[in-house]
């Protein structure tokens, strides 16, 4: 497997926190929901190992934004239960898991 990190087509993103500290996170994936009519983007910390456990943050993009190339904007927070539900669906499918939720890990913070 190869080390996402070292691919040179890696998708980054910088984040900015509420005190001004930038924050580099490699795109994990991007994809729209029909059912919440939004688009959403998967991020974990960068330089991180295949072998490492990571937190993947999940934010819904800006409105508008094209999941295939996004192009910046505030990402906003995963607004309820059911997209949270929907979101760990994707995820586990996208990792070809079982749905075993001890196995993930997710970022409580942004529930």
């Amino acid at each position: 497997m190869q080390n996402m990190a070292e691919d040179p087509t890696q998708q980054t993103i910088t984040l900015v926190d509420e005190n001004g500290d930038e924050t580099l996170y490699d795109v994990l994936f991007t994809f729209k929901s029909e059912d919440f009519d939004r688009s959403y983007i998967l991020i974990y910390p960068a330089g991180k190992k295949d072998d490492d456990k990571v937190e993947i943050q999940a934010y819904a993009l800006p409105a508008g934004d094209d999941p295939s190339d996004p192009q910046g904007g505030e990402l906003q927070p995963i607004q309820t239960d059911k997209e949270w539900d929907m979101i760990e669906s994707v995820l586990n499918t996208f990792l070809g898991k079982d749905g075993d939720q001890n196995d993930q890990a997710q970022d409580d913070d942004q529930k």
